[in-house]
């Protein structure tokens, strides 16, 4: 699960990261290729905020960059809160377009237990509340490395909140 850190990396257009174990067309999660293994792959790229790493910390939990997993850790970005069909260019010219919110599994639980449970919460109506990050599609290949900008093209309105996916 735990990704290392590396200083560029390579994104591939309708594959995902170069070397990547969820990199392909077709879906990699081992219960989404149990149920159906000609599905498209929706979760080539998985981006996390670091803030939730401060958030975790005030609750006991010591997580860094590429511990959950994830491809890309962002800074001063509210992925959350994106709407489905974002697109994202990383650097020069790779470009993702956001496909829906990283459903945490209990996998979390081997880094740390009680993870899981500390990357969700609830609205104030009961709404539960996905905050592992967000998943994505390679639609602009390239080369992205630390520190690199973030561009972010909203989609035409109506905006689709995210899902789990």
């Amino acid at each position: 699960m735990q990704k290392w850190n590396e200083n560029c990396i390579e994104l591939i257009k309708g594959i995902g990261i170069k070397d990547d174990a969820h990199a392909g067309t077709t879906v990699k999660h081992r219960s989404r290729v149990a149920k159906d293994p000609s599905q498209p792959n929706l979760r080539q790229v998985h981006l996390i905020h670091s803030e939730l790493f401060q958030e975790l910390k005030a609750k006991d939990f010591d997580i860094t960059p590429g511990l959950m997993g994830e491809n890309v850790t962002t800074s001063g970005i509210d992925l959350l809160s994106l709407p489905k069909d974002t697109i994202l260019t990383l650097g020069e010219n790779a470009k993702i377009i956001v496909t829906g919110l990283r459903n945490p599994c209990h996998q979390l639980n081997g880094i740390q237990e009680g993870l899981m449970n500390a990357v969700l919460d609830k609205t104030e109506s009961g709404e539960l509340i996905r905050k592992a990050g967000i998943m994505g599609v390679v639609i602009e290949s390239g080369i992205i490395s630390t520190g690199d900008q973030i561009d972010i093209q909203l989609p035409p309105e109506p905006h689709i909140k995210l899902e789990r996916i």
